[in-house]
């Protein structure tokens, strides 16, 4: 089945902090709905890295040491968690007519700075994964980008995207659902 991603009516706000990552962490992925009428989910995704660097010069935010996979999870009513590969995701951002790309996504960086936690809004453009590095075009929205850090988590903004990489036809929708693709 194919389906053309829509966005919801609004955007949700950026999620802070890692009360976010805490509750993906935790497995709060619980589905108690019937099944769903929309044929399209509102994804966050938090991708994480041992450590950040920012050059202000060319506005470029490098996540090094990012994980092999991108975590994502929907909001309710779907409360689908899962996650791809970090590559699956950069090589996705330009597809279809509601793209990262055509919109590019809000997101909030939280890194440790010498024992504190520093935060920034931006706006992410032109991702390049090299190895273990993730690089991204950045403008910055509001808060104080470090120049250097460790521990980041980056919290990414929702796009709509089908529910059929995740979803399983005929599956318990009361259980957990997790997918990977």
């Amino acid at each position: 089945m194919t389906s053309k991603p829509t966005r919801g009516a609004t955007r949700r706000d950026i999620l802070a902090g890692s009360a976010g990552f805490a509750l993906l962490a935790a497995g709060a992925a619980r589905a108690d709905q019937t099944e769903a009428t929309d044929p399209t989910a509102d994804f966050l995704f938090v991708q994480t890295a041992s450590g950040m660097a920012y050059a202000a010069d060319a506005n470029r935010l490098t996540l090094n040491g990012v994980s092999p996979v991108t975590l994502f999870f929907s909001d309710r009513p779907e409360r689908i968690a899962g996650n791809t590969k970090t590559e699956t995701f950069v090589a996705s951002w330009g597809q279809g007519t509601d793209s990262f790309e055509s919109d590019p996504p809000n997101a909030d960086i939280s890194v440790l700075v010498d024992g504190g936690l520093q935060q920034a809004v931006v706006v992410l453009r032109n991702p390049v994964l090299t190895g273990d590095a993730l690089h991204y075009t950045v403008e910055i929205l509001s808060g104080d980008m470090p120049v250097l850090g460790e521990n980041a988590s980056l919290f990414i903004d929702i796009i709509g995207r089908p529910l059929t990489p995740v979803s399983f036809a005929g599956a318990d929708r009361r259980a957990y659902r997790r997918g990977y693709y």
